[in-house]
């Protein structure tokens, strides 16, 4: 699998992963509908990053992206894999290139995530790789998504 940097190319597949699995056990809100439409201008252009992984074949299969929101608080968004990809690993390699880049990005003081508990294998995903579950963290951002009932941060100190 090889991590791959955003480009506007590969901007439908930011989308289409993502409406995918969202539309499949939520419904887009208007929130997702701006950013999924709209990725350089939420994002990239903000200082963001979106990443995305692609399979042995060269197709991408997953994509993710590190969203800034205010003075130091970075969000982990926007991450998931093709139905067909699930279970390969792609989103532990995924998370761990975002990961990577958060801690190199200057000024990152908070890296969160906000899910929902149907999301159970990617919860696993998340506390195995150091997310703990945060209550402030979903008091200060747990409001921006419906679905929203799980939130967690990553000590990026640890």
């Amino acid at each position: 699998m090889r991590i791959l940097p955003y480009t506007d190319a590969l901007a439908p597949h930011f989308r289409a992963i993502n409406a995918a699995w969202i539309s499949e056990m939520f419904v887009l809100e208007p929130h997702d509908e701006h950013v999924l439409a709209h990725p350089h201008e939420t994002i990239v252009a903000p200082g963001g990053v979106i990443l995305f992984v692609a399979g042995d074949g060269g197709a991408v299969i997953g994509t993710g992206a590190l969203m800034p929101t205010g003075p130091g608080a970075w969000e982990l968004t926007k991450m998931g894999v093709t139905a067909a990809a699930q279970g390969s690993g792609a989103g532990g390699v995924l998370l761990a290139a975002l990961i990577g880049r958060a801690r190199a990005l200057p000024g990152i003081e908070t890296l969160y995530l906000l899910t929902s508990s149907r999301c159970r294998a990617a919860i696993h995903l998340y506390e195995k790789a150091g997310f703990v579950h945060d209550a402030e963290i979903m008091a200060t951002y747990g409001a921006t998504y419906a679905r929203c009932d799980v939130a967690m941060r990553l000590p990026l100190d640890a």
